[in-house]
This record gives structure tokens, sequence and C-alpha cells, in this order.
């Protein structure tokens, strides 16, 4: 098939650092065109990708300080797929909303995976669109009434993430993700305090989240029991989640699917963490971590988890978020969206044919 990919501009493909989504647009492009199909990737100039590159921007839009309405380079490079639809077989937005008006002006199939949540304000554009194909990166995510497919779960690259038999010695609980409020840094804090573990954190500070990170989690940060590294890579990110003996996952909101729980596990090390969103999907309770329904259930299961088996954790992973497995879903939802166009377009030209013919002999 002809796809084409369509990524956010905000970070490049695939991130040097913290970028989920696009990631996950990155190890299902490259994988895509290693089956064989003709890909084209719409996204920022300074991606890297076995597919076709178009690029929406010299690079990722979070590291050009000289652009000031980042949202108008975002409109054109939606707009710029759009010009090419006919050229493809199939269009696959990681972009949410933007893509949805131009999508339906158009005769080739667009489908879109929800990388995100539902706000009061980006649903209502959604339900506007309620007809279009949607892609659920978890079956916790659907708290919409719209046109879902198929639920087909991030998958990560299982050999790029060593196995670690055993965690670091001196023993400690690793934290990944962006220091937000949503992510809950604060309560991994207020967890390792409480239990009198070292917590190794990582991750970014976007801008909207600055105040927060200076506020609520810098002034904690000792270097000693609270260690901060900053943005890491993925040689690092492999290394802090390996090398601990338990992840903490303390988030506060309907988290989608929550990559960062796939990665630990790969590497042997179980996850703890709260209740919410895809939490239960992504995590097999009482094996490969738990599943709390407090921040301070979480600190009471560490002892627990530290019992459970690291094998298992990877096997766990291997078994359910491959990226094979999830290019497999993909292409399934692909080739079932472009049959149903193919049928409909033949069907069409048998009955435009069959009322020309009657039309005809009426004469």
């Amino acid at each position: 098939m002809k796809i084409a990919q369509i990524a956010p501009l905000w970070e490049q493909v695939p991130p040097i650092t913290y970028g989920g989504t696009e990631l996950v647009v990155s190890r299902l492009t490259d994988e895509l065109v290693r089956r064989g199909h003709e890909v084209t990737l719409f996204a920022s100039g300074d991606s890297q990708t076995l597919a076709r590159l178009e690029a929406g921007s010299a690079r990722a839009l979070r590291l050009d300080k000289s652009i000031k309405e980042p949202v108008m380079y975002e409109l054109m490079h939606v707009s710029e797929v759009y010009q090419h639809a006919a050229e493809f077989d199939i269009i696959h937005s990681h972009v949410g909303a933007w893509a949805l008006p131009l999508a339906s002006m158009v005769s080739t199939p667009t489908v879109h995976t929800l990388h995100g949540i539902f706000t009061r304000d980006n649903n209502k554009v959604f339900r506007q669109h309620h007809t279009q194909p949607y892609i659920s990166i978890s079956d916790a995510q659907r708290l919409l009434n719209i046109n879902y497919v198929a639920t087909v779960y991030n998958g990560i690259s299982i050999e790029k993430f060593p196995f670690f038999a055993q965690p670091q010695e001196p023993p400690y609980l690793a934290f990944l993700g962006r220091l937000s409020p949503e992510k809950g840094p604060q309560h991994a804090i207020a967890i390792a305090k409480q239990t009198g573990w070292r917590l190794k954190m990582a991750g970014k500070v976007d801008v909207v989240d600055q105040k927060f990170f200076e506020q609520e989690i810098a002034p904690q940060i000792d270097g000693k029991q609270i260690e901060f590294l900053g943005e890491v890579n993925h040689a690092q990110k492999a290394e802090l989640l390996g090398n601990a003996a338990i992840t903490l996952f303390p988030i506060t909101w309907c988290e989608p699917f929550g990559l960062v729980m796939a990665e630990s596990m790969a590497t042997g090390t179980p996850v703890i963490a709260m209740n919410m969103g895809s939490v239960p999907e992504v995590i097999a309770h009482g094996e490969t971590g738990y599943v709390c329904q407090s921040y301070e259930e979480m600190a009471t299961m560490i002892p627990k988890a530290l019992e459970l088996n690291r094998q298992k954790c990877r096997e766990h992973v291997e078994n359910k978020f491959s990226v094979a497995q999830m290019v497999d879903g993909y292409e399934a939802v692909y080739e079932k969206i472009v049959g149903e166009r193919n049928f409909r377009n033949w069907f069409n030209t048998i009955l435009r044919n069959s009322l020309e013919s009657i039309t005809s002999r009426a004469r």
C-alpha cells in the first residue's frame, strides 16, 4: 500500500529524548517500510526515517526559538498532506483534531490514532467528525461516542532495551516522564520520602510546567535521596529503568497508554502505578507490578513488588507490546478500510454502468 503518516511537528521523529507519540510513529513507519509498503512520513525536517520524508518544518518546532506561532506550521503541515491525498491509498494521522476537517473533503480515507485525551473543548470537534475511523491506544481511552475501528496498543522495540536481571545496589526507585502535575512527580517524591527510598527522576519540563517544577519539585531535589537527571536519551533511559528496583507511575490523569510502563517492564523492572486510564491494561497486576487505588497504597506495595519475577516482566512486554504486534494491528485496519473503499468504488461503478445501460436501451 501507499501510506502517508502524519506526525506532529513539535518533536522530531524519533525524538532524541522525550516524545512518546513521535517514538511510536517512528517504529510504525520504519516497520511498514520493512514490510514492503510505500510510506511517506510527513514530519519535521530533522527526522530520521526509512520512509520518504516530507518536511513540514526545518526542524522540530520545540527546538526553533525563532518560531512564535507554531500553530501556523502545523496548519501548513496538514494542508500539504491533503493536497497530495490522491497519491495515497490511506492516510494515517497522529495529529489529533488537526486533520479532521480536511480528511472529510478527500476520497482517500484517513484513520486517526488518538494519542491524547479528550478535553471539554476538543471533544466538540471529535463529535462533529464522529463518523471518521479512529484507533484508540487503550480501551480505557474510549470515553467519547465516536467511530472506533480498533484498539492498537503502542509497541516498543524490545531489542533496544537490555534486560537487567538484578537492580543496582544500593537500590532506588525510578520516575520517568514529563515533570508535570498529570504525571505525578510530586507523588513519587512523597512516596520516596515516606518510605526512605532513594528516587532517581528524569524527564523534560515544558514551558507550561515550569512554574510547577520550580515551586513543587525543584525545592525537594537534594541530589542525594531525590535526584533529578534532566532529559535523558534512549541509552540513559534504559539504564535508569533497568537498574531501578521499581518504577513509580503515580499519575493523576487518565493516561491513554503510558509507554514508560512497557519500557520499564521490558528491562525487567516492575511498575507500581495508580489505577487510572490504561494502567490495568498495561500492567499484569501481581505479576509485573501493582495497580493501586491510592498513593498511600503505592508506598505499601514496594516490598511486594521487590519479590516479583523480573523475567516475567520482560516476557509480558514481549507477548503484548512489541512493534510487530502493533504494526500487525495497524495493517489489519488499513486493509479493512482500503478494502471497504475499493468495494464501494466497485459497487458504484457497477451501479453507474447498469443505470447508463438501462437509460441507453430506453432511448
